[in-house]
C-alpha cells in the first residue's frame, strides 16, 4: 500500500518586484530560474489571492507556450496546487496550451481560473523571458483588483505549501490521482489533448465546409502559415491541414521549440521576415504568422500585401454577416483600445452599433462582453477577438479572414481596398522607444502632459511643409467602465487634430525588467480613394515631426530614433527631429 504524499510548509521571504503588469508577471527567465523561491512565492501569492472556500476542491487549467523553463514551472505549480487544496488540474498534453485554448477550456468546464506560462511575443530560451498569467473564471485575464490582491499577498509572504514528492507525466493523456496527507479527497490531474476542445468551439463558429472548399477545392487558395516555433504548431497542423484540407507544406515552423528557433515569436514584418519573403514571391494568396502563445497574428495578401491590425478588425466587423456564429448570436457592439486606430469606429457608426474605447489590456474587454455589450474587439498590437472566449485569438482571426475570402470570393488586397473605398483609409503606425531609463521616461511623460494640458495648447496650430494641423482636444485618457463603474486613469496622452488626425503617447506596462518603453502612435484619415495608395511614411511624416518636437524624446533620452516601427509596409520612416514645425 502506498503512503500518502506529504504536504510541506516552507519558510520564505517576500520579493519586492512581484507586482503583475498588463499581462501577469514577466521577467527574464534567469530571475525565475536563478532566484531561490521566486517562482514558488509568486505561485503561492496567486493561490492565496483566492478565497480559501473557493479554492478548496476547485478545478484549474494549466498550460504553457512551450518556452524554456515551462516544464519545470508546471511541476512546481502542480505540487503547490495540490498542497493548497486545489482538487483538480486540467493540463495540456506535454504542458502545451494556447492562451485562447486556456480561455476556451476554463469556460467549457467552468474552472475557477487558469495559469498560463507565457511571455507572449518575447524571446524564449535561457537568455529570454518567462511569464505567468492568471486568467479568471470568465476565461479572461485578471482584472486590476485581482492583480492588486496577488501583489499585496506577495509583499508579506512568509511561507508556501508544496508537495515536493508529487510527480506527474505530462506526456500521458488521461487522469492521474494522488493521495495527500491531510486531504479527504484524492488530488486529480488530467492531461488532455491540447487542441480538441478549442477545435470543437471553432466548428460551432465557422462554416468549415466553405473554408475547406477554399483551401482544398478546384480553385484552391494556396496559403502559407508560420507558427513561429511556438505553441500554435499543433493547432495549425490539426485545424488548417488535417481538418480544413490545406496541404501539409502550407504550415511551417510547427514544432514548438523552447527558444522558438532563436527569433522573437512576434508576428510582425521584422520577425516574420521569412513569411514576408515567401509571400512576395506571389505563389501564395494568403499568409499568416502566429505568436508564441497563439493570441496575436499577422495577415498578408498575395505579393506580401500587409494588413494593418487596426484595419483587420474593422474589416472583420464590416463582414460579420458571413460568419454563422454572428448570424446566430447577433452583433451587440464593438470595442478597441484607445491607441488603436479609429477605423473600427467608422464601421460601428455605419452599422449603428456602440463603440467602446478602452485602455490597453485585454482584461478591459471582458466586462463589456460578459454584460452583452460587445461582440468583437481589437487592439493595435496584432490582437483581435470576439465574445466566443475572453482572450484575443490568432487562429480564430485567420479563420475569420479565410471565411470572408470564401464568402466574397476575393483576395486579401481587393477586400482591403474595397473597405477603404467604402469607409476611408486610416493611415497608422506605432513606434517604440524601448529600454529607456524609467526616471527619464516618467519625467518626459509628466512634462508632455503639462504641455498638452495647458489651455493655450488647444488653440495651437502646427505647420509642417504645406500641412497645418489645428489641435481640437488633448487629454490624459481616463476610462470609466460602463459595467461596474471602476475608473482607470493615466492611460495615455492623446492629441486629436481638427482633421481627425491623432497622436498618442503611452508608457507600456508589460514589464520585463528591461527599462521603460514609450510608444508613440500616429494616425491620419483619408477619405479620397485616389489617395489610398500613398506611402504611410509620406502621409504620417508631418505628424511624426510634431510628435518629436513636442515631446523632445530624442534630446531627453539620447536616442536618435525608435527601436521598432510597426504597422508600416516600409521601414525607412524619417525620424529626424529637424523638420520645420
Amino acid at each position: 500500500m502506498s503512503h500518502p504524499i506529504p504536504v510541506l510548509t516552507v519558510q520564505t521571504a517576500p520579493f519586492e518586484d512581484q507586482r503583475p503588469g498588463t499581462n501577469g508577471l514577466r521577467r527574464k527567465t534567469s530571475v525565475f530560474e536563478g532566484r531561490k523561491n521566486y517562482l514558488q512565492n509568486y505561485i503561492q501569492s496567486l493561490l492565496s489571492s483566492m478565497d480559501l472556500r473557493d479554492r478548496q476542491g476547485c478545478t484549474m487549467v494549466v498550460g504553457s507556450d512551450g518556452r524554456y523553463f515551462s516544464r519545470t514551472a508546471i511541476e512546481v505549480i502542480v505540487q503547490m496546487a495540490a498542497a493548497n487544496g486545489i482538487g483538480r488540474l486540467v493540463i495540456g498534453h506535454n504542458g502545451l496550451l494556447s492562451t485562447p485554448g486556456v480561455s476556451c477550456i476554463i469556460r467549457k468546464i467552468k474552472a475557477i481560473g487558469g495559469i498560463i506560462l507565457t511571455a507572449s511575443h518575447s524571446p524564449g530560451g535561457p537568455g529570454g523571458d518567462f511569464g505567468i498569467k492568471f486568467n479568471v473564471s470568465n476565461g479572461g485575464p485578471s482584472p486590476d483588483t485581482v492583480m492588486e490582491r496577488i501583489h499585496q499577498v506577495s509583499r508579506t509572504l512568509e511561507e508556501y505549501a508544496i508537495c515536493p514528492d508529487l510527480r506527474i507525466d505530462l506526456s500521458r493523456l488521461g487522469r492521474q490521482e494522488f493521495d495527500l496527507e491531510n486531504k479527504f479527497k484524492p488530488f486529480r490531474v488530467e492531461i488532455i489533448d491540447s487542441v480538441e476542445v478549442y477545435l470543437q468551439l471553432l466548428r460551432n463558429i465557422f462554416d468549415f465546409t466553405s473554408i475547406k472548399n477554399l483551401l482544398a477545392g478546384s480553385e484552391q487558395l494556396k496559403i502559407h502559415v508560420d507558427a513561429m516555433s511556438g505553441v500554435m504548431g499543433p493547432y495549425v497542423r490539426r485545424i488548417l491541414c488535417d481538418e480544413l484540407g490545406a496541404p501539409a507544406n502550407s504550415a511551417v515552423n510547427c514544432v514548438p521549440l523552447e527558444d522558438f528557433g532563436g527569433r522573437p515569436p512576434e508576428p510582425n514584418l521584422i520577425y516574420a521576415a521569412s513569411l514576408v519573403d515567401a509571400m512576395k514571391g506571389g505563389d501564395f494568396g494568403f499568409g499568416a504568422a502566429l505568436d508564441a502563445d497563439g493570441d496575436r497574428y499577422m495577415i498578408l495578401g498575395q505579393n506580401g500585401f500587409f494588413v494593418n491590425p487596426a484595419d483587420s478588425v474593422a474589416i472583420m466587423a464590416a463582414n460579420l454577416s458571413s460568419i454563422p456564429y454572428f448570424r446566430q448570436h447577433g452583433v451587440k457592439g464593438f470595442a478597441r483600445s484607445m491607441a488603436t486606430s479609429t477605423a473600427l469606429d467608422r464601421v460601428a457608426k455605419a452599422m449603428k452599433l456602440a463603440l467602446y474605447e478602452t485602455p490597453t489590456g485585454w482584461r478591459y474587454f471582458g466586462n463589456l462582453m460578459d454584460s452583452g455589450r460587445c461582440s468583437l474587439c481589437g487592439e493595435e498590437s496584432f490582437g483581435t477577438g470576439s465574445d466566443h472566449i475572453r482572450e484575443k485569438d490568432g487562429l480564430w482571426a485567420v479563420l475569420m479572414w479565410l471565411s470572408i475570402m470564401a464568402s466574397r470570393k476575393q483576395g486579401v488586397e481587393q477586400i482591403v481596398r474595397e473597405h477603404w473605398a467604402k469607409f476611408g483609409r486610416n493611415y497608422y503606425c506605432r513606434f517604440d522607444y524601448e529600454g529607456l531609463d524609467p526616471r527619464a521616461a516618467f519625467y518626459l511623460m509628466r512634462d508632455l502632459e503639462a504641455v498638452i494640458s495647458d489651455k493655450a495648447f488647444t488653440s495651437q496650430k502646427f505647420a509642417v511643409g504645406d500641412h497645418t494641423y489645428g489641435v481640437e482636444r488633448a487629454d490624459n485618457f481616463e476610462y470609466v467602465d460602463p459595467v461596474d463603474g471602476t475608473v482607470a486613469r493615466n492611460q495615455g496622452l492623446r492629441i486629436v487634430f481638427t482633421d481627425s488626425s491623432r497622436l498618442v503617447f503611452r508608457m507600456s506596462g508589460c514589464g520585463g525588467g528591461n527599462g521603460a518603453t514609450i510608444r508613440i502612435y500616429a494616425e491620419s484619415f483619408e477619405r479620397d480613394p485616389e489617395r489610398h495608395s500613398r506611402e504611410t511614411q509620406v502621409v504620417l511624416g508631418p505628424l511624426i515631426a510634431i510628435a518629436l518636437k513636442i515631446s523632445n524624446i530624442h534630446e531627453r533620452t539620447g536616442r536618435r530614433g525608435p527601436n521598432k516601427k510597426t504597422h508600416l509596409n516600409t521601414t525607412n520612416l524619417n525620424f529626424s527631429s529637424d523638420k520645420d514645425v
